[in-house]
């Protein structure tokens, strides 16, 4: 069927429903496995709903399901990525179908970096009034059919939850059961999705006239109330934000202030200037909804994209809290799910573009205080996948150390952590540095290294212990220590750790002797991974049961 597959190359792809029908007559089916997120959601720390003001980005581009909804990736040159995802909190995926399901290959991705996805569901226009009052007006058992099918279509296809835009008037008797459809959505997707989300868009208002406030209000409040959240339209000024603040209370963390990165309107920001909408909205505490970040690809082009993403999310990095990984193990190449390659072991095994987001690794931090030594994403050459993490920059005379934070981590250290790095030295004098990892402790009176009688760290800082050869037991899982080739050079470190808990990863990168030459050095990290040593020791589990379907032979 056209719907779940390509027409021109029979292959699986995204899609969403239209109307009222299509909603209320979808089940699932053998078609639409693919579209399924085989990613659950990687836990983070602190959790989602502590107390402090989130990040929500809304993706709408071009009508949306563009080369993303090829499930199975697609040979597309240029491609737009997001891999800022230690910086958000939240991430929507938005069109004007009535029901927006996120491409899989975006749960993927999202999930594996600790973040939730939302579909949309929207109605707009004389039709969107007509669908509403057929769901709306009919009383309980109308909306409640619409609520239970958005919940297990969530529920089914595995992401966590839906933005709710009402974009036309309604009359008296559906505007009176929309609260009461708002919450049986919340009180269902809640049910079925742990941690599932329902948010409210800032359009229609209690008497049915859409008119929309910029703000929360009394006009608007009945809905807020009734779910987990409101995102604001974007025209506010700062008396609004004031406003909003006071009346949402103890809930400021749940108001989501809109932000047009393509700055349209009457609004504060945009562009390369969002961050002064940002700032305003953290001096309320309010959260924030980053609406078509995309703008840096559509408007300033593909050419240059990378770059041009990497200093728009640096620019706003200050008013973005990040959360840290809290489960091991941690093993990244940091592929963005794209690539002009494909490397396998440091070999480019197959050229030609690619795109596929469910490819995508865990994302490290890319820090906006570039120091001497800038981060950014190569895909010029690569370890496996598409890209490696670029180190660059001017040693100056005398500095012998540069450190790179990659991760921020926050869960107790196992007693002993194995750790490999794959990296790759260019430049003048490659040979005049070396590379190494460290991890920082948190505060902790009873932290020790290795045995109780070696001192603490004054500063939590510890150098794991470099190991030339993998202990036997896991010689053959870690082959990794002697599979440097193609020029990439690969370490294995062991770290035993007393009552610690594990703060963030750092890449050190140091000169052996002190130059009183400034020296320029790159440096590409290929592979990094911090493992438990003791589950890494354990057997993996069995599978049974395996089944093959959809074949397809040529």
């Amino acid at each position: 069927p056209a719907k779940y597959f390509d027409t021109k190359t029979t292959e699986p792809i995204s899609f969403y429903l239209s109307g009222l029908e299509e909603l209320l007559a979808w089940q699932p089916n053998s078609n639409d496995e693919f579209n399924v997120s085989a990613v659950p959601l990687a836990k983070r720390q602190p959790p989602l709903l502590s107390r402090r003001p989130r990040t929500l980005v809304c993706h709408d581009m071009r009508g949306g399901y563009l080369e993303d909804r090829f499930i199975q990736g697609s040979a597309t040159s240029n491609p737009y990525v997001f891999y800022h995802w230690r910086y958000i909190d939240i991430f929507v995926y938005f069109s004007h179908h009535t029901v927006t399901i996120p491409p899989v290959v975006w749960t993927n991705a999202a999930h594996r970096n600790s973040v939730p996805v939302l579909g949309t569901f929207i109605t707009e226009w004389t039709d969107g009034e007509k669908l509403c009052e057929a769901f709306l007006a009919g009383g309980e058992e109308a909306y409640g059919a619409v609520a239970e099918q958005l919940a297990r279509i969530a529920q089914h296809y595995r992401f966590d939850g839906w933005l709710v835009n009402i974009e036309n008037t309604l009359n008296a008797a559906a505007v009176a059961n929309l609260p009461l459809f708002l919450r049986e959505l919340t009180a269902r997707v809640h049910s079925a999705v742990p941690g599932g989300l329902v948010i409210w868009y800032d359009s229609v208002l209690k008497n049915g006239t859409l008119r929309w406030q910029n703000e929360l209000n009394e006009q608007n409040r009945i809905f807020f109330d009734a779910c987990d959240g409101l995102f604001t339209n974007y025209n506010w000024k700062e008396e609004q934000l004031e406003r909003t603040q006071r009346l949402a209370g103890p809930r400021q963390n749940d108001i989501y202030v809109g932000v047009d990165v393509f700055g349209r309107g009457d609004v504060i920001g945009g562009g390369f200037d969002t961050y002064k909408s940002l700032r305003l909205i953290r001096q309320f505490g309010l959260s924030a909804a980053i609406f078509a970040p995309g703008w840096v690809y559509e408007h300033l082009g593909k050419e240059n994209f990378l770059q041009n993403e990497n200093r728009f999310w640096a620019s706003l990095a200050e008013y973005l809290p990040t959360h840290s990984i809290c489960t091991l193990p941690l093993t990244t190449s940091f592929s963005l799910g794209m690539g002009t390659s494909t490397f396998q072991d440091g070999k480019d095994e197959d050229s030609g573009p690619w795109y596929d987001l469910s490819a995508q690794d865990v994302q490290p931090l890319y820090p906006e205080d570039q120091g001497v030594l800038t981060t950014s994403c190569c895909l010029q050459d690569a370890w496996c996948g598409g890209s490696s993490l670029q180190l660059q920059g001017t040693f100056p005379p005398g500095e012998e150390r540069v450190a790179v934070r990659l991760f921020s981590l926050q869960m107790p250290a196992p007693p002993k952590l194995f750790l490999t790095l794959l990296y790759k030295l260019e430049g003048p004098q490659p040979d005049d540095f070396t590379v190494t990892l460290e991890v920082t402790t948190g505060d902790s009176e009873m932290c020790f290294e290795g045995n109780p009688t070696s001192l603490p760290e004054p500063n939590g800082r510890y150098h794991p212990r470099f190991l030339p050869a993998p202990p036997p037991g896991l010689a053959k899982l870690l082959a990794a220590c002697q599979r440097g080739s193609h020029g990439w050079t690969s370490r294995c470190y062991e770290l035993e750790l007393q009552d610690c808990s594990l703060q963030d990863l750092f890449v050190i990168v140091s000169r052996q002797q002190p130059s009183p030459q400034e020296t320029s050095i790159t440096c590409l990290l290929g592979e990094v991974r911090v493992l438990d040593t003791a589950s890494v020791a354990a057997s993996p589990p069995q599978v049974y049961g395996v089944t093959a379907s959809q074949l397809w032979w040529q």
